[in-house]
């Protein structure tokens, strides 16, 4: 019973209006994405989403996908012909490299297009992200004869892709793996070992699946300094081209999960498959986290994603359903009751993923816009500059936008009070789907350590600083403007407190790290609040651009009141955050383990 519309208005306001992407005309790629072909693409890509994808979301899930007898995993029913639609339009190749047979469009016009995908069905979308995230890291790290052996059939979504590294006696700590690669006389090396939580592992979506391995060459150092990365296919393949023998590569099981249960993640064995190095040896991770950066910044999407499809059934449901009278007053006079969004506790609770969504929307595609200018502008300067912001930008974006997509999927849940608990409306969905974001590609914390650990003091803090430049230089731009003075404020605010917990952490983490890891999470919070600001302030401009020029559309004078709920309501938990990150570590650590 659930619906999606594409948020197409916010998205075309983003990128023409806030981001002006039309002005990188002189990179390659941007010249062919104007205005009128970036809302073509996005108006076909809408209606993917909605008319196909959304509707097998429910039944996906109830169905979930089937392992057969000989191992074969099928997806449900209406998958493999939704994927083919998907497949003929082109979409995989959206952003990709024209020489492998992408599209070659700005990397943020793939994000708006993946964002829909995500939100229209997250287990469908799980799929072709993947097989993009491993086409990137071959594209990054593959040799010249592996890129045109694996690249033009992934691109065209003939064959898809996956990251294998998790393994059953350990998470994070990929240096504890096991898998075992050993070197043949053909150059090609056998893999063995066992991965789990593989997503996308084993479907009946692709011809072939291009496994990516995380695994040890006999010999090499204990840790992580000892672990290469290689491609394992599902299926070999021949000199010309052609599918030939089943690689020594099996599903052993689907994984019973709680939510994305219409994507097969599954126990993957490796029975000394045939496999081929990618990249250097011993520089495995180096070349995975090519595919997890890219994945980290999806799995963030995702959680954009889910909220704003949890929001937009709750707040469908506020105006319609109908139950008791206004605390003002009669407002629905011809009715028994008021509708629900009279309220202003279901105001609160829809507004607070409006907010959020709106300016996550802006500060996600200013984020992806950046990887365009790292790969694409001539200017080193600007190329540097651009990574820098990436890098400090992907643990938050991750971390956050999955938190608060969990969070919001469950206020959209209370909105329905009991409906919203009853399988038939789709609402309990949305928070179990929701819930692996927060886990999967780096658990949270892992995030936030991230951050803290190594994002903030990389290169001697050139990122943040950078940054903080970029803002001040915004605020000094537009500071003359009456009608963004309390944007302006807000980000101001918002800079010194981030400025203030990094000195903290620079003086007190340095001299005890678990100081560091204390306030890591809070200082990951303040950050995206502070990012947020950011883009609610460019929001807020473009916004106040199109009224001055007689715009008269209430999009724009309801933007800006959405972004001063923001001020109001979500912003002032930065000082919170700060306050919390600045008790250090004795509140955590005090407690004995044995008292737990």
């Amino acid at each position: 019973m659930t619906v999606y519309n594409a948020p197409l208005r916010d998205m075309q306001f983003v990128l023409h209006d806030v981001l002006d992407i039309a002005r990188y005309s002189n990179l390659p790629g941007f010249a062919d994405a104007t205005p009128d072909v970036i809302d073509a693409i996005l108006g076909e890509g809408a209606k993917l989403a909605s008319n196909v994808l959304h509707p097998l979301n429910q039944s996906g899930d109830r169905e979930g996908c089937a392992r057969h007898a000989d191992g074969s995993v099928t997806t449900p029913k209406g998958f493999k012909e939704a994927y083919d639609q998907f497949r003929e339009g082109g979409w995989q190749g959206l952003g990709f490299d024209p020489a492998y047979g992408g599209q070659g469009l700005p990397y943020v016009v793939a994000v708006a297009f993946n964002e829909m995908v995500s939100a229209a069905n997250m287990s469908f979308g799980m799929y072709p992200g993947l097989a993009r995230g491993a086409a990137d890291a071959i594209l990054a790290h593959g040799t010249d004869e592996q890129k045109a052996a694996f690249l033009p059939k992934m691109i065209s979504g003939e064959w898809g892709g996956t990251m294998n590294l998790t393994e059953p006696h350990c998470g994070t700590d990929l240096g504890l793996l096991r898998t075992k690669a050993v070197p043949q006389k053909d150059g090609s090396y056998k893999i063995s070992g066992q991965k789990i939580f593989i997503s996308a592992g084993e479907h009946d979506l692709n011809d072939n699946i291009i496994h990516l391995v995380l695994a040890r060459i006999d010999g090499a150092p204990e840790g992580v300094k000892g672990i290469s990365l290689f491609i394992v296919p599902k299926i070999l393949i021949s000199a010309d081209g052609s599918l030939g023998a089943r690689n020594g590569v099996s599903c052993g099981k689907i994984e019973e999960k709680m939510g994305i249960h219409a994507n097969s993640t599954c126990v993957m064995n490796y029975d000394d498959a045939t496999g081929w190095l990618l990249g250097e040896e011993h520089k495995g991770l180096k070349a995975m986290f090519t595919m997890m950066n890219v994945a980290r910044l999806g799995v963030g999407l995702q959680g954009l994603a889910i909220s704003e499809v949890s929001y937009q059934n709750g707040a469908s449901y506020a105006k319609d359903r109908i139950q008791g009278r206004s605390l003002t007053g009669a407002k629905a006079a011809d009715k028994p009751a008021d509708p629900i969004i009279v309220h202003p506790d279901v105001r609160r609770m829809l507004l607070e993923q409006k907010a959020t969504i709106e300016g996550a929307r802006a500060w996600m595609y200013w984020t992806a816009l950046q990887a365009d200018l790292h790969h694409r502008s001539p200017d080193a300067a600007e190329r540097q500059k651009a990574d820098d912001f990436l890098g400090l930008m992907t643990p938050a974006l991750k971390a956050y936008l999955t938190e608060k997509g969990f969070w919001h999927a469950a206020n959209a849940q209370q909105v329905l009070g009991g409906h919203g608990y009853i399988g038939e409306w789709g609402m309990e969905q949305f928070v179990r789907d929701a819930r692996i974001a927060m886990i999967y590609e780096g658990a949270n914390g892992i995030q936030a350590l991230d951050l803290v650990g190594r994002k903030l003091p990389r290169d001697g803090g050139r990122g943040l600083q950078a940054f903080f430049s970029e803002v001040d230089q915004f605020i000094a731009e537009n500071k003359g403007d009456a009608d963004l003075k309390p944007f302006l404020d807000g980000l101001a605010g918002a800079k010194e407190d981030v400025g203030e917990a990094t000195g903290w952490l620079m003086t007190n983490g340095f001299s005890n790290p678990d100081n560091a890891g204390a306030g890591s999470m809070d200082f990951l919070h303040l950050f995206a609040l502070f990012c947020l600001a950011f883009g609610w302030a460019q929001l807020a401009k473009a916004a106040v651009a199109r009224m001055k020029a007689g715009d008269k559309d209430p999009f724009y004078a309801n933007k800006l009141l959405t972004g001063k709920f923001f001020l109001a309501r979500i912003l002032p938990d930065a000082k919170a955050h700060l306050a919390k990150l600045k008790t250090g570590a004795e509140p955590l650590m005090a407690l004995a383990a044995e008292a737990f």
